[in-house]
């Protein structure tokens, strides 16, 4: 009887303790969490929420069901649409060889032509055509910019234009070179000064007053730019181009090719002889979808979006292709969003953090840890770089930033070893980013 009562004692002890403890713990996490939010943040819209799969309920909430501009945490969704729809290498083009010409259907690829891949497969075929060329754009159903995107950005990399086929990432690459002359003909002329684009190109070209910081401005209705020198002595500056559909890339494709590519405008079924048809096959998704979270590059983000339409409806339509993926794959998010574009640019998205959790551990599900883990940025890698007091491996996020908006969503390692979901998402601050980021860091490190 003694026995049975002292077992009794101490499983009684054990809930005590570990009660006391999840209080602890709670009351730990508003502290941190009051500390983040500070004074600072008092007429801001704040939500937090921390979850633990292990036990599969919240550590912390706070406003966590509420709708929040994410900024480029929507670049989560869209990793997640392109891990699912996207084969390990993605499709470039369906290439069409008829008896009288060859057509070219293209699926989207950011990275055709673009100088930071070293690898274009489907410039090596083209290389050795020799019949008449053709581009198939039937399947292309939607807008050069996005849905809310901020069009007095034009000229700013980031607002790139999308399109069926983009040739050089849609955008011209500026640089500068300074170097000493050899043999200077007086004190004042030490200096050779050299600018030039890749691609190279025959369009309107002006140069501005000189500056601290090279710069290129384009024309707001035609693909006319202005150069700023600066004082760095190399210095990149890419500007996105005017797309015009297709027709731009067409004209900088056929200067590289040297020969033309014509838009084809015959029926669907062609009436030619088909001599085969093949998908040519460009980079490793995964290599794309890292360099869009690490850099939190919009143009690949937007790009993969319809490239994942592409394989999932036929057609590149975002917006058709966010409504089917409501409707199915993510017809379990907690709170309704309103999600319009693959990049974040749009203030029209809104998320919860508890979509934002609902969607992180639908990634863990589905896919490999390890794919999950090179595919985000990691502590101090990429944008995490800006997140103070984290170190190691301790934390694989997204940041989203614009003006009155930072957010942060992934996965942390708590002080018991556990890997959380958490999504800190805060909209409407005047504060400053550095000041709130170090927050962020502060209550993350306290998990």
């Amino acid at each position: 009887m003694k026995v049975v009562l002292i077992f009794q004692r101490l499983f009684l002890l054990l809930i005590g303790s570990g009660i006391l403890l999840g209080c602890g713990t709670q009351h730990t996490l508003k502290r941190a969490a009051g500390q983040l939010i500070g004074n600072e943040l008092s007429n801001a819209h704040v939500g937090i929420a921390v979850f633990d799969p292990q036990k599969n309920r919240y550590r912390f909430t706070h406003q966590s069901d509420k709708l929040f501009v994410p900024a480029s945490n929507t670049k989560i969704v869209t990793c997640y649409a392109g891990m699912k729809y996207l084969p390990a290498r993605f499709p470039t083009a369906i290439f069409q060889e008829l008896d009288t010409a060859v057509i070219i259907v293209p699926m989207g690829d950011p990275t055709f032509l673009h100088p930071e891949f070293a690898v274009h497969p489907l410039m090596n075929r083209l290389k050795d055509v020799k019949k008449p060329i053709y581009l198939s754009t039937t399947h292309w159903k939607t807008l050069a910019l996005g849905n809310g995107w901020s069009q007095e950005d034009f000229s700013e990399g980031y607002m790139t234009e999308r399109s069926v086929f983009p040739v050089y990432g849609n955008r011209v690459h500026w640089f500068q070179e300074r170097t000493k002359k050899e043999n200077p003909s007086h004190a004042a002329d030490s200096i050779d000064l050299f600018i030039y684009s890749n691609p190279e190109i025959s369009w309107p070209v002006d140069f501005g007053k000189a500056g601290s910081r090279f710069s290129v401005v384009r024309a707001a209705h035609n693909n006319a730019f202005t150069l700023l020198e600066g004082k760095e002595k190399q210095a990149r500056v890419s500007v996105p181009y005017i797309t015009n559909g297709v027709k731009t890339g067409l004209e900088l494709l056929a200067d590289s090719l040297h020969t033309s590519i014509s838009i084809w405008e015959g029926p669907k079924e062609y009436t030619a002889r088909l001599i085969r048809q093949d998908t040519i096959y460009s980079q490793s998704t995964d290599s794309l979808l890292s360099i869009m979270m690490h850099r939190s590059d919009n143009f690949y983000a937007d790009q993969i979006l319809l490239m994942a339409s592409q394989m999932k409806k036929g057609e590149m339509n975002e917006e058709g292709f966010i409504q089917d993926m409501l409707e199915t794959e993510l017809k379990s998010f907690p709170v309704t969003p309103r999600w319009v574009d693959g990049s974040g640019l749009s203030r029209y998205n809104v998320f919860s953090p508890s979509d934002m959790i609902h969607l992180l551990e639908k990634l863990r599900t589905e896919e490999p840890w390890e794919r999950i883990a090179a595919v985000f940025p990691q502590s101090s890698e990429g944008t995490l770089r800006s997140i103070s007091g984290l170190s190691g491996t301790s934390i694989i996020a997204k940041t989203g930033s614009m003006g009155g908006v930072l957010c942060l969503s992934g996965y942390v390692r708590s002080k018991d070893n556990r890997w959380l979901s958490f999504s800190i998402m805060i909209n409407n601050h005047t504060s400053s980013g550095a000041v709130l980021r170090k927050r962020i860091g502060e209550f993350l490190s306290r998990l």
